[in-house]
């Protein structure tokens, strides 16, 4: 399958193929030099491991294509997408006692995605590198040695998913691999940057789905459908329904959404047998169109399978750092997520007698052995828990003073009574260390909602800590822009799939899919697909640039990017029957960074003549289209910049079917379509009142280095040819006096 985006980079793979024999060499003595003596100090029974043979083979991995981003994302970053295939002929083989155990042969693949961020004005350019696979990737492994007991089924099938269990512990999403390329680079904001969103999944019900339950070709009853549902590496399953081809499940789910695009919504459905479960369909969902539309509710054709249809309705919820959106949801729902940054611990006591509340303890310890044991310094690993959910953190050997450096997302249904309860146990005892209780009520005190610091350690020593931060974001439904074309039904994508054909021992592998978005031609016109909001500011007040990605500006506003906006570009050449139903989705909302959590952080106005000198309009001359109402000020004690959009007066219409007046800002150089600022949209008026908020949380030291840039425009239909940019003005805010504030036309 071609995609036009994904790019073949054959000359990369005969760079590959040449530097292959010397990357072998370098990873032979990395295994002698570096991996065996970790293997031998990690226990006693390990202590005679040694490599017999490690030889990589004269086969070297393939990338099959690779899909860059650029346009779309933050300016100080690169992503790539690299479909990797490796089917290797490597061999290694290690002796432990007097057992011989190896690998001979493995084969790999999955879309590696690769961020090469921040790019810097100085050598080496790039700040550093983070990897993870945007799915697990498919792995299968030919194992030598131990007269082949690993081939033996069952115990084939573990192994082979604990070593999956084991890479996705470590690279699937939302895990990353940062690797810092220039000194003292502050790595944490890129290794865990802040969620895109949450996905609501209401699996309603099944149709007409494909009979399974059969006996020597007789029909002996209907089949007992269950659904699994998978984002990344999250999996659920819902209920069995008994004998019935039209099941009705009615269950929610939600996922947390890391990378858009990047992840989809997968949905299988399978008969339940004493056996062996049947397949009965299935059906990927693009997210990205779900994160547009905001709100899905339709049929959805199952693909692989001949015939069925599954009613899903999809929610996307935005992450907003906004206090009066914490309502209790009546229906059990979430309405919140938390996300802890799991740092580090100090002066952990080396067991659990040796403090009890502070007081040393008095137990004997009569066995010399187990006193021995006993002063060793701590394997500590951390239970996280909120509500009846708990999550385990890795486990740091032999240390008292341990860094974990991971993060973890809790759904919250109620902020004001929830806690985080945290326990720090000893591996080797199972003992605790200490624990401690976070109530989320403290987090609503601040008022971006993060607390960042150490926390006391109960029953431990009386100077024992725990690091972390904690971020609690409300879950918010925005409402839909109405003139924008949902995408419906048509959310749902088609492969390609991993296909293995076996002739003989042979298998061939089709490469795996890169997240995609069909390509749109820059000329055609494209909804707007921002949600629009009928009421006052009161919905954009205290909204957080840091919260959930806003949808960008799609197509028509790309050369808007660039301060032009050319009105003759006509709609789109050829459309489709039925097209009108299914827009194309605009390439720029491809890929979005995600705000940083570590990087987390009010409006006077001013009125400026909006001016035609960036705009190409029909008589080209410098004369005013209108004014703007704007105050700006800085609120030194929420550190955020406020712009409030009081109106517009005598606009210059751009078509006798009279505009729709919006207000776009920009803080510029940051052009991201995360952190656009947008109003709604007034109908049919040359004279906007608008009268809306809006605040970014930046120092005042940064703010006075940044520019404001605020756009005019109207809101046209679908495939229109009036102009959109109305006019633009912008404002230095260098030579502002911010403290004090201004407001002018």
């Amino acid at each position: 399958v071609h995609f036009p985006d994904v790019e073949r980079v054959e000359w990369l793979n005969k760079v590959l193929v040449q530097a292959w024999p010397y990357f072998g060499t370098i990873m032979e003595k990395t295994f002698k030099e570096v991996l065996e003596p970790k293997i031998r100090a990690k226990s006693v029974h390990l202590k005679t491991c040694t490599f017999t043979k490690i030889h990589f083979g004269e086969k070297c991995p393939r990338i099959n294509g690779i899909k860059a981003y650029t346009k779309e994302i933050d300016r100080r970053q690169v992503t790539l997408d690299l479909q990797i295939c490796y089917i290797g002929d490597c061999e290694i083989h290690m002796d432990i006692s007097k057992f011989n155990l190896g690998v001979k042969g493995v084969q790999l693949y999955g879309t590696l995605r690769v961020i090469l961020e921040p790019l810097l004005t100085d050598a080496p350019f790039v700040g550093a590198v983070t990897l993870f696979f945007m799915q697990k990737p498919h792995l299968e492994i030919n194992w030598a040695g131990m007269s082949n007991l690993l081939d033996v089924p069952g115990i084939n099938v573990m192994s082979d998913s604990l070593i999956q269990d084991f890479i996705a512990a470590r690279l699937v999403l939302p895990n990353r691999i940062t690797v810092p390329l220039k000194k003292n680079m502050n790595i944490a904001h890129l290794r865990f940057p802040v969620p895109q969103g949450v996905i609501r999944v209401h699996l309603l019900e099944a149709e007409n789905l494909v009979q399974k339950d059969n006996f020597l070709g007789a029909i002996r009853g209907k089949s007992d459908p269950y659904a699994l549902l998978r984002v990344g590496t999250v999996q659920y399953r819902s209920k069995t329904v008994s004998r019935d081809l039209n099941p009705i499940w009615n269950e929610t789910f939600e996922f947390v959404v890391h990378e858009v695009p990047g992840q989809d919504l997968e949905v299988d459905l399978y008969d339940e047998d004493p056996d062996k479960d049947d397949f009965m369909g299935s059906l990927l969902i693009s997210l990205v169109d779900v994160m547009n539309d905001r709100t899905v509710d339709e049929w959805f054709p199952l693909s692989k399978t001949t015939s069925g249809h599954l009613h899903l309705k999809l929610e996307w919820l935005s992450l907003v750092n906004d206090q009066e959106k914490l309502h209790e949801d009546k229906k059990g729902l979430s309405t919140a997520i938390l996300i802890v940054y799991l740092d580090s611990a100090f002066n952990l006591p080396k067991n659990h007698f040796e403090y009890s509340n502070g007081e040393c303890g008095t137990k004997k310890i009569k066995n010399n052995k187990y006193l021995k044991k006993m002063e060793r310094e701590p394997s500590s690993f951390v239970l996280l828990t909120v509500g009846n959910k708990t999550q385990k953190s890795k486990t740091c050997n032999f240390s008292k003073d341990p860094t974990w450096g991971q993060a973890f997302t809790f759904f919250v249904h109620s902020a004001h009574s929830q806690s985080l309860h945290i326990e720090i146990k000893d591996k080797e005892r199972d003992s605790a260390l200490g624990t401690s209780v976070v109530c989320l009520s403290h987090l609503l005190k601040d008022p971006s909602m993060t607390l960042d610091q150490r926390f006391q350690l109960d029953h431990s020593s009386s100077d024992s800590f725990i690091k972390m931060k904690l971020v609690l974001r409300a879950l918010n439904v925005e409402e839909p822009d109405p003139q924008r074309v949902k995408a419906g039904v048509n959310a749902s994508k088609l492969g390609p799939v991993h296909v293995t054909e076996k002739a003989g021992n042979l298998q061939k592998f089709s490469s795996p899919q890169v997240s995609k978005v069909p390509p749109m031609s820059k000329d055609s016109a494209a909804p707007e697909s921002l949600p629009k909001k009928d009421s006052g500011g009161e919905d954009l007040d205290t909204k957080d640039s840091s919260g959930a990605p806003v949808p960008c500006e799609t197509v028509s506003g790309l050369d808007d990017a660039e301060g032009k906006q050319n009105p003759e570009h006509g709609p789109p050449s050829a459309l489709p029957s039925g097209a009108a139903a299914v827009p194309t989705l605009p390439v720029l909302q491809e890929m979005r960074v995600a705000p940083s959590v570590t990087s987390l952080g009010s409006l006077p106005s001013s009125c400026f003549e909006l001016s035609s000198s960036n705009l190409d309009i029909h008589n080209g001359t410098e004369m005013p289209l209108g004014e703007i109402q704007l105050t700006v000020r800085y609120a030194s004690i929420r550190q955020s910049l406020v712009v409030l959009v009081n109106g517009c007066r005598n606009l210059v219409p751009s078509s006798n079917r009279g505009v729709d007046p919006y207000v776009r800002i920009y803080l510029l150089p940051d052009r991201r379509w995360t952190s656009r600022k947008k109003t709604s949209v007034k109908k049919k008026t040359l004279n906007p009142q608008y009268d809306e908020k809006f605040e970014f949380f930046e120092s005042l030291e940064n703010v006075k280095k940044r520019t404001l840039d605020i756009a005019v425009k109207n809101s046209r239909p679908f495939i229109s040819q009036e102009r959109k940019e109305l006019g633009k003005v912008r404002i230095d805010l260098s030579r502002e006096d911010l403290i004090k504030g201004f407001a002018q036309w």
